[in-house]
């Protein structure tokens, strides 16, 4: 009797999950059996010949809009040029980019780039790439689009936070070499400025700290981390810097779909240390990445006071797998987390002292049109009529001479504004937000000493 009640109370435990099993599976072959008459009801009804595989490739880069901006469906050519070995030197244009709402936003030009150097802003919403719009492509087409040879030039259209106007810039591909640390001693406190987390970031760092602790001697009060419009960059790096400043512990952890396999990245016990000195970290919306890595373990430490306006909020962790002999795809798999177990993703830093950067600058308006999208500026737009080869060369010309006009109107603008802004220099001295987090590490220095 005992063996038959068992028996039922097991069954009792494992029908319910075997039969939610069974109905997701049928769900499943149901939705794949809806995928493949919808493609039949395509290829036979269309009113113009289908490619199979473009259909598939797209429903497939499709289902992958559905996750996150950073997953992604590597097709063929995409795929293939990740995994080329070649020793060709490649040019880029020095900017990160995301996707919001489906259009491509500039988040950060990296300082010293073609980008930058051409008058690339953050926020900036490119919605043309060599006059074919960015609206429906994806954030990894967008990329591979940008890439080209070393020396050739690519035209982005612009659209501007408060203006309507789009605006052209041509931007020359180069090999990329930011010098990744730039310093300075201002009021006995040095600022160090950090634009990428490359290979030997954090070495450059305790290079340029080395040196203007030398020429400061006894004056030396502390320091001013700058990851402002840092993009981001090697996690190793990010470990690197932090453990200069702390002594032990965890800089960063990820949690994956099971919340109990975490990856634990520690503070580094070798190597150069700045223990004791007062620091300041400064983050803006355009940091991201290492740089909300190394600023929210020197927050969650209390090693450093954090001041600036919150962060980016990339914590994500994507890796790429080979699923076919020349396909791919690109998926999230984890969220990193600060050592008091914060997460990064979407939310970003928070300051402890939240201070906005203060601009001066006005922007001229020059208006010429409306600036909005049409049905014709969509990617694959679909014509009113089925066009001869003649037809479309024709229009195609005609939309080209179109654009050029408004090329070059765009021109006289960026020409104007580039000239007003060509001599300006930075200068930390005369920066508010390194100014007000100096001011505060005076405060903080004040007190030890009371």
């Amino acid at each position: 009797m005992k063996k038959i009640v068992l028996a039922l109370a097991l069954s009792a435990l494992v029908t319910p999950t075997f039969a939610k099993e069974k109905d997701s599976q049928a769900s499943r072959f149901e939705k794949l059996e809806l995928f493949n008459k919808v493609i039949h009801i395509i290829e036979t009804n269309y009113y113009r010949k289908v490619n199979i595989d473009k259909l598939i490739d797209g429903a497939l880069k499709g289902m992958f809009q559905t996750l996150d901006p950073h997953s992604a469906f590597l097709d063929k050519e995409v795929f293939k040029k990740m995994q080329e070995d070649t020793s060709g030197e490649y040019g880029g244009l020095g900017i990160e980019v995301t996707q919001k709402d489906g259009v491509l936003v500039i988040t950060t030009p990296i300082e010293d780039s073609p980008a930058e150097k051409a008058g690339l802003k953050p926020g900036d919403k490119i919605v043309e790439i060599n006059n074919e719009s960015t609206i429906g492509i994806t954030l990894d087409e967008a990329v591979d689009r940008m890439k080209g040879d070393l020396g050739t030039v690519i035209n982005l259209g612009i659209l501007r936070a408060g203006e309507r106007d789009i605006r052209y810039f041509d931007v020359k591909r180069q090999k990329i070499k930011t010098k990744p640390v730039k310093s300075y001693a201002v009021k006995d406190y040095v600022v160090i400025r950090l634009s990428q987390f490359q290979k030997d970031a954090a070495r450059h760092v305790v290079r340029a700290l080395k040196k203007h602790k030398k020429e400061l001697g006894k004056k030396f009060k502390g320091v001013v981390l700058d990851l402002r419009s840092n993009p981001g960059g090697l996690l190793n790096e990010a470990v690197n810097l932090s453990s200069i400043f702390l002594n032990d512990g965890v800089v960063v952890s990820t949690e994956g779909r099971d919340p109990k396999n975490k990856e634990i990245r520690y503070v580094k016990k070798s190597g150069h240390k700045e223990l004791d000195c007062p620091l300041a970290v400064l983050i803006d919306g355009k940091s991201a990445s290492a740089s909300e890595i190394v600023a929210g373990a020197l927050q969650d430490h209390k090693r450093a006071i954090v001041v600036g306006t919150n962060s980016f909020g990339k914590g994500s962790v994507q890796t790429v797998s080979q699923i076919t002999e020349d396909a791919g795809i690109k998926l999230t798999i984890a969220q990193y987390m600060t050592p008091k177990g914060r997460k990064i993703q979407a939310l970003g830093i928070k300051p402890d002292v939240m201070v906005s950067q203060v601009e001066g600058e006005f922007v001229e308006e020059n208006m010429y049109d409306d600036g909005g999208i049409r049905e014709v500026d969509l990617r694959n737009h679909l014509t009113a009529t089925v066009e001869t080869e003649e037809e479309k060369k024709a229009r195609l010309k005609r939309e080209k001479i179109a654009r050029k006009k408004r090329i070059e109107r765009a021109r006289e603008i960026n020409k104007h504004i580039k000239n007003k802004d060509k001599d300006r220099k930075y200068s930390a001295s005369e920066d508010y937000q390194v100014i007000q987090a100096i001011k505060f590490l005076n405060t903080v220095n004040k007190f030890k000493k009371m």
